[in-house]
């Protein structure tokens, strides 16, 4: 793919179908974002390289750091170009892949230029004990008022998932914070912990990070959606169950507190196994979008979706208190329905994380099959 150094500091009628044999999804109240329609004429939008390059400085050798496989993107809209900061992984080390953060740039949402190397990565930090050699997964973004971003992503020992975070001012260069919940106990630091959406509110395409009565709010968890809340996007909160009547423990991650559940898995539906927060939630009139990510068991869940399906759906908080759940779609939006969703390192994956407004579009970039990147679009107006 051809690489344009000028254009990268400048930047620093198709046929489409449906989202599956989708649902209809009957709104209560408007305000879910929906319908999307995936770009096939264009997807995947970014695929696995076997020529790019990169000095690991943890092995102390050259690595091809995207051959493997491309997935799981973050998105920015900065200088009227579209961002992906996206999870890519080589073929090499104890687990068969080491993941870093790639950066790939484009002017129109579907074709992409990508970076020569990764822009976050395992290093010989005091993270490193964190990242190595599982790595730096599954980045989310959103931005301050003054313009610094705030990247919410995966530390994976191998063993453990942890919820870190990173700031930049130019998406090239980050400097890690690590651990979300470091100031809030020692205890949290060490407990399997992943995929942080901030709520934010969209201007003019930025996803800008908005206080609510005073707090930030980001929505976490996999097994359960839980909830934290922070006074500057890099040092958070969970927010603990006070009422003993709803006090449960996450057998599933063996944890030993109790945190606030905004909401859990259903049986009988399309998000059975787990759940997990997708993009950035975002505050509107009618309260807080926040689109999520399921994993389908087949025997308790949905019997017309394949054992461990991903699929999307959505839910509306009050824009007033983010903990109070109003609205949840009662069936999936997008689930895998084209081959390269249905076949890759992960079958039957569609994982959204990223989420854009630009050129008049809602953009909802997504994994698929922990293998390539695929791009749906939307015509909705939020309100």
């Amino acid at each position: 793919m051809k690489r344009n150094r000028i254009l990268w500091a400048v930047a620093c009628v198709a046929v489409m179908t449906s989202c599956g044999n989708r649902p209809e999804i009957k709104e209560k109240k408007p305000g879910y974002l929906v319908p999307f329609t995936k770009k096939l004429t264009e997807n995947p939008v970014l695929l696995p390289e076997s020529g790019t390059v990169f000095y690991c400085p943890v092995r102390q050798d050259t690595v091809y750091w995207e051959e493997k496989d491309v997935f799981n993107p973050a998105t920015v809209v900065r200088n009227d170009s579209l961002f992906l900061l996206y999870r890519a992984e080589d073929s090499v080390g104890k687990y068969k892949g080491t993941s870093r953060i790639g950066l790939a740039y484009s002017t129109d949402g579907y074709h992409f230029e990508k970076r020569d190397t990764p822009v976050l990565y395992p290093d010989n930090d005091r993270f490193k004990k964190y990242e190595w050699e599982g790595g730096c997964e599954d980045p989310r973004i959103v931005e301050d008022e003054t313009g610094t971003y705030y990247m919410t992503y995966t530390a994976y020992d191998g063993d453990k998932a942890r919820l870190f975070v990173a700031t930049s001012e130019d998406l090239l260069n980050w400097e890690k914070h690590g651990s979300v919940f470091e100031k809030a106990g020692e205890e949290y630091v060490d407990m399997w912990s992943k995929s942080g959406s901030v709520v934010c509110k969209e201007k003019d395409g930025r996803m800008v990070a908005t206080r609510i009565d005073g707090k930030y709010w980001m929505y976490w968890g996999e097994s359960n959606i839980y909830m934290a809340t922070s006074d500057n996007l890099i040092n958070w909160t969970p927010i603990l169950e006070e009422d003993e009547s709803k006090q449960e423990l996450d057998t599933m991650r063996g944890y030993t507190t109790a945190f606030k559940i905004l909401f859990s898995t259903r049986k009988g539906k399309f998000d059975s196994a787990l759940v997990e927060p997708g993009p950035p939630a975002i505050l509107t009139e009618s309260g807080i979008v926040f689109v999520y990510n399921s994993k389908n068991d087949a025997k308790t869940g949905d019997s017309s979706l394949a054992e461990g399906t991903y699929a999307a759906g959505q839910v509306i908080t009050d824009s007033n208190d983010p903990s109070k759940l109003l609205y949840r779609t009662d069936n999936w939006f997008m689930t895998p329905d084209q081959s390269y969703e249905v076949t890759g390192q992960v079958n039957n994956v569609c994982f959204l994380e990223g989420l854009a407004r630009f050129k008049g579009k809602w953009l909802m970039y997504y994994g698929t099959a922990d293998s390539k990147i695929a791009v749906a679009e939307s015509d909705k107006v939020l309100k």
